[in-house]
């Protein structure tokens, strides 16, 4: 239950593995549906949307196993490793990166593929790229241009369905299906 409601918030919220080590009980905010992300990179802090199916399996996580694994001195942090203490860099990458292999996607990364699926898909769906770049946290929207790059997938399909050369051919098929037709009523 924890590392679902681990790989739901890195997918709704793209935020770094860090920022998800760090996440404290009380930087979520239900009622809004948003995390505080607090010392993000840069030293920043700023508030990201968390999806609802994301919400659900961390309060799940925290309200049903937390409890088990947090330990008397406990500091608040939100994901504990079954020995009761914060995640470590390594341990967080190598968790995800197993669930990533064992999925079979075609794939492979961890955390940071999370982060780049969810702006890449926000990108696609329609989403400014300056919304993606205060979820994501960049300081300047370059990063974040060269970080959501549009899929070929999308780009071939927005060419296959709107260039002039194509429009082209479906004129003159349509032409020359008329034209058939026309001999064929002589």
């Amino acid at each position: 239950m924890r590392d679902r409601a681990i790989l739901e918030t890195l997918y709704s919220t793209g935020i770094r593995r860090m920022e998800v080590i760090h996440l404290n009980l009380y930087d979520i905010d239900s009622d809004r549906g948003t995390l505080m992300v607090r010392q993000g990179k840069g030293k920043k802090d700023r508030v990201v949307p968390v999806g609802e199916r994301a919400l659900r399996w961390m309060i799940k996580y925290r309200d049903e196993v937390r409890p088990e694994l947090a330990m008397p001195d406990d500091d608040g942090t939100l994901f504990l490793t079954n020995l009761g203490e914060a995640f470590t860099r390594n341990r967080m990458t190598q968790s995800v990166r197993d669930y990533v292999n064992a999925a079979d996607i075609g794939k492979s990364g961890s955390c940071h593929l999370f982060r780049h699926t969810m702006a890449t898909l926000m990108l696609e769906n329609g989403a400014d790229i300056r919304f993606i770049q205060a979820m994501l946290g960049h300081a300047n929207v370059s990063t974040t241009q060269i970080y959501t790059q549009v899929s070929i997938r999308q780009l071939k399909e927005i060419h296959t369905a709107t260039h002039p050369a194509r429009m082209a051919r479906t004129d003159t098929s349509l032409a020359a299906e008329t034209a058939k037709k026309a001999d064929n009523n002589d």
